[in-house]
């Protein structure tokens, strides 16, 4: 579904991927875990068409199409989500409004009939009460005045409503409590099936607790230097990535 080569992004002039290598398959849960500032978060940015990072070497291909030829709201089209690790506030827009004007410009760039308000909220009465999301945020304007978990709550709403076939989401544990995490992971699981690939980038191995990966890769400066199953976040949250290097020999899973 997914294949990364030797790719390598740059910021104003400053390198931040440095070769990263990664396969996602259809039915996949791929975890990326790394400390601060070793490139998470670009990767993310870079595969939903960020216009602030420049890609300098290597491929990504979506499906077996060159995504780095799309346009965000291409790539959108074609089956990728992303959930913002800062989901943005927008005053004046309700969130019935913006989440109908995105599932009906996905149906319409699919050749689909757009849905009408009566059509379309029954859809989102139905995904509100599998994310435990209370009727009266429709009418709120999008994400204005929400806590952190409701944000993120709301981030997951608008993937079961879009239905990607690759989701990426960026450090959608960070600010949660328990039962918000409980619930953001319940919404991703019940969305999962064999079609659907998973990109999670996390700090902690917390949220692997809820969300099964089948692989976990840890990025450091720029690089993915190690990979293993599930148990490899076990092991780096008891020993953290000091024992790991940059130098350590890279091994792609596919």
């Amino acid at each position: 579904m997914l294949e990364i080569k030797n790719l390598r992004t740059s910021i104003e002039g400053k390198e931040i991927l440095k070769g990263v290598n990664l396969v996602i398959n259809a039915g996949e849960i791929h975890a990326i875990m790394g400390p601060n500032g070793a490139g998470k978060s670009t990767l993310a940015k870079v595969l939903a068409g960020h216009p602030s990072y420049e890609v300098t070497e290597g491929t990504i291909l979506f499906k077996g199409e060159d995504l780095l030829t799309m346009e965000p709201e291409q790539r959108a089209h074609a089956g990728l989500f992303m959930s913002f690790q800062y989901p943005i506030e927008i005053p004046g827009v309700s969130n019935v409004s913006f989440l109908r004007a995105a599932y009906n410009a996905k149906r319409k760039a699919a050749g689909e009939t757009e849905v009408s308000s009566e059509e379309f909220e029954p859809l989102m009465d139905a995904k509100m009460k599998l994310m435990e999301i209370r009727t009266e945020f429709k009418e709120r304007n999008l994400n204005e005045g929400f806590s952190g978990g409701e944000k993120k709550r709301n981030e997951i709403l608008q993937m079961a409503l879009l239905a990607p076939e690759l989701a990426i989401l960026d450090e959608t544990d960070s600010g949660l409590d328990i039962d918000a995490m409980r619930i953001v992971a319940n919404g991703v699981n019940n969305y999962m099936n064999e079609s659907i690939g998973l990109l999670l980038i996390t700090h902690y191995q917390r949220l692997l607790d809820y969300i099964k990966p089948t692989y976990v890769h840890v990025m450091l400066d720029g690089k993915i230097v190690q990979s293993g199953g599930a148990e490899l976040a076990l092991e780096l949250e008891k020993r953290g990535y000091d024992w790991l290097t940059v130098s350590s020999e890279e091994e792609v899973i596919k």
